[in-house]
């Protein structure tokens, strides 16, 4: 089909080398993410030799476990989470780099201690100095995370110690600018890895590969081609034990803000000048610059929300979100969240993206679609009901691929039109499954390699065409003000009158 290169953004880069020698610092370690996640991930990319030998990862937080404990932890981690053991030999000897140290995230005292049990650690190690501080902890304590780090010293040297910062950066735009302070107050930002583990998916990384590098495609990219753009991340999930967080978040923080609007961005953006990290963020800056809801007077023509009820799934009975344990029987949180954006450009002038994301929906889906405007002239009169829009699809998860839909004969003497798909799915073609995005991102942290990263203007940009949006949301309403949509459908009804009052409708997935 088309031309497809592996790990595009790393075309003409370095991309086989191997990180020095160095330390991870995982704050929050006795959280989901790190035994789920960062340990399985960065045990994979050990075993297949992308790490060196030295490589030491330090779990901390407040828990009183031991090294051995936290071993036993993560080796659970590792064989329900991640690819698998292999051999004894393999894991011991990567057990042998894991510690684990206790302490409180406001304690001055526990910090010095941390900055000399790692002192110890790299003699031993021989780490040289080299680490990585990981922020797994909630949001509200990142300020004073970075604050103590920035207090003991340990986050001096932009050359050798880095920071990692995981989402959501800021509630909105205040919060995210009040966030950036703090970064910049301590840190340069080329040390700075704000993470955004969809970045870090192949289907994603290669939408630059794609656009850029196929000649018959980038000339179609924009308005006189383009209809519209449809962006969707559905979860057949519920809260799964974050009610504390997730009241607090909803649709619009926790996916939107962070996952969204960086293939919006992808989706978007212009050509960038090189590969170099600050090229292709800025045109990403760019792109978030001239973006806008559809209609900032009227977000009701711009946006909706929802939240899922009761309803039925694989067979079985799923309670409504205000049903979910830790959650208010009175709560007007949206687990559903659709919106209009506009980008006042000379590329996609006139042309709307809709993003919507939900949770308790009835399919894992992330995809980008890109429907192309229908012919001006239907020549074949007697098909003329059959015909469809040609769409480009790039799906994110689960099937990670690409599909171009278009219109052929039916066989037979009468002349009928169907839909048919060409399809491209990376697990068969390369015969092997994709890298876990987080074994990429760390491995591309650990090389100083900020390209998958998010820029602190960046996110500025992006909370400030959702903060609007969020100030109404926020404000108090009665629980019935909020559109609901039963588990296991595809949203409000009102999700559905976002597109239709455009004379569109969402792609079925």
């Amino acid at each position: 089909m088309v031309a497809l290169i592996e790990n595009p953004l790393r075309v003409g880069l370095q991309q086989d080398r191997v990180p020095e020698p160095q330390i991870l610092i995982i704050f929050g370690a006795s959280g989901d993410l790190t035994q789920r996640k960062l340990v399985p991930a960065i045990y994979q990319m050990k075993r297949e030799r992308r790490l060196p030998p030295e490589l030491t990862v330090v779990g901390v937080a407040r828990r009183d476990w031991t090294h051995e404990f936290f071993r036993d932890h993560m080796r659970e981690g590792v064989e329900q989470f991640g690819s698998g053991l292999g051999s004894e030999a393999s894991w011991n000897e990567f057990a042998r780099g894991l510690y684990y140290f206790s302490g409180d995230l406001d304690s001055p005292d526990s910090y010095q201690k941390l900055k000399t049990f790692l002192s110890t650690l790299d003699e031993q190690r021989g780490t040289r100095g080299n680490r990585a501080f990981y922020l797994s902890v909630a949001p509200k304590f990142f300020s004073e995370a970075i604050l103590q780090l920035g207090a003991a010293g340990m986050i001096e040297n932009p050359k050798k110690q880095r920071l990692v910062i995981e989402k959501p950066f800021g509630r909105d735009l205040s919060s995210a600018q009040a966030l950036n302070r703090v970064v910049r107050k301590v840190c340069d930002e080329k040390q700075v890895y704000r993470i955004d583990h969809y970045l870090g998916k192949e289907t994603v990384q290669n939408l630059m590969v794609f656009r850029f590098a196929n000649s018959i495609f980038e000339p179609l990219w924009n308005r006189q081609f383009v209809d519209h753009v449809q962006i969707t991340v559905s979860e057949t999930v519920g809260l799964e034990g974050r009610a504390g967080y997730y009241e607090t978040s909803g649709a619009l923080r926790d996916m939107v803000q962070n996952h969204l609007m960086q293939l919006f961005c992808l989706t978007a953006m212009e050509p960038p000048n090189s590969l170099d990290a600050d090229s292709i963020r800025g045109e990403k800056v760019k792109v978030l610059q001239v973006t806008r809801l559809a209609d900032i007077d009227n977000l009701g023509l711009s946006a909706t929300r929802g939240q899922y009820t009761a309803g039925w799934m694989s067979g079985n009975t799923i309670p409504g979100y205000r049903e979910e344990e830790g959650s208010s029987p009175e709560s007007t949180t949206p687990t559903y969240a659709a919106l209009k954006l506009l980008i006042d450009n000379w590329r996609w002038k006139g042309v709307p993206f809709y993003l919507r994301t939900g949770k308790r929906m009835p399919k894992r889906v992330s995809e980008i679609s890109i429907q192309f405007k229908e012919v001006p002239f239907l020549m074949f009169q007697s098909a003329a009901q059959q015909v469809n829009p040609n769409v480009l699809a790039l799906r994110i998860q689960p099937d990670e691929g690409i599909s171009l839909r278009f219109d052929v004969k039916t066989p037979g003497n009468s002349l009928r039109t169907r839909p048919v798909d060409m399809d491209f799915r990376y697990e068969s073609a390369f015969g092997q499954p994709n890298t876990d995005a987080y074994a990429r991102l760390l491995v591309d942290c650990m090389l100083g390699d900020q390209t998958l990263f998010t820029r602190g203007d960046e996110v500025e940009a992006s909370w400030r065409i959702l903060t609007p949006l969020l100030q109404v949301w926020d404000a108090p309403a009665p629980p019935e003000s909020i559109p609901l949509y039963e588990a296991g459908t595809w949203g409000p009804v009102e999700a559905e009158l976002l597109l239709t009052r455009d004379r569109r409708k969402w792609r079925r997935l």
